[in-house]
């Protein structure tokens, strides 16, 4: 089995994107990017974990289970490896993060935990909401904000309200300071709330510190300033893997 490249390949490659496939189903599981032998690290890790052989390492009670391992594993189990292929090298970082986020919105069933680089605001959309999207006015900020991106619209089961109130990795003095809160999705304001009260929030299997809020839809004279307005660029820079960003 392959798991590294000669110091001669690692000079030509740059940085490249990669896919693992598993080879009992031809199927793509997980896109990364990276430089060196990169591509070869999650092989070794699920091989480290094997090698511990503590069933709690990819289902500890205090974490989520890390499902692209869980597969490299299950491959491992099935007498075969992981396919590895460089999709696109030869790149700086920045290009490589636009190739990634491209794969990654665009394959189906994939196991990484996050999303593409900028896919909140730059991934796929329907042409009618690229055409509301840059047709509407910018938010004018008139108050102390905190726009919250969510990952739901006003189609879906989860109200606005509820996909943005929590749960976020947050200053919570700073937070105390907001005036209006903003649910903005795919760089549009979709919710204008009004905060009235602040307080950690811990979630089921996760140890680290979180805040939620407690408010209310914001009066119509408010909601007319943001609503279904377009979210500055400086909120929305590409790369930026923080949902939360302030005003102040």
């Amino acid at each position: 089995m392959m798991n590294k490249f000669s110091p001669e390949v690692i000079d030509k490659l740059n940085y490249y994107v990669y896919r693992l496939i598993d080879p009992r189903n031809g199927e793509t599981f997980y896109i990364g990017k990276g430089k060196g032998n990169r591509v070869f690290d999650h092989a070794r890790a699920a091989q480290a974990l094997e090698a511990e052989d503590d069933p709690k390492d990819d289902d500890d009670e205090n974490k989520k289970p890390d499902l692209k391992l869980s597969r490299i594993r299950a491959v491992r189990n099935a007498g075969l490896e992981v396919i590895h292929v460089i999709h696109r090298h030869g790149m700086d970082d920045s290009t490589a993060c636009e190739v990634e986020a491209c794969l990654i919105d665009a394959i189906p069933g994939l196991t990484n935990i996050m999303g593409g680089t900028g896919s909140n605001d730059f991934g796929p959309m329907h042409a009618s909401e690229i055409e509301q999207r840059y047709s509407v006015q910018e938010v004018e900020v008139k108050h102390k904000l905190i726009f919250i991106n969510i990952n739901v619209s006003a189609n879906e089961e989860v109200s606005i309200y509820e996909a943005t109130r929590k749960a976020w990795r947050m200053s919570q003095a700073r937070a105390e300071k907001a005036e209006v809160v903003l649910a903005n999705y795919k760089g549009l304001v979709v919710g204008v709330f009004v905060p009235q009260r602040w307080y950690e929030y811990h979630r089921d299997g996760d140890k680290s510190m979180r805040i939620a809020f407690e408010g209310r839809e914001a009066e119509p004279s408010i909601k007319k300033l943001y609503f279904n307005k377009q979210v500055p660029a400086k909120y929305r820079k590409r790369g930026a893997s923080n949902p939360v960003k302030y005003s102040y």
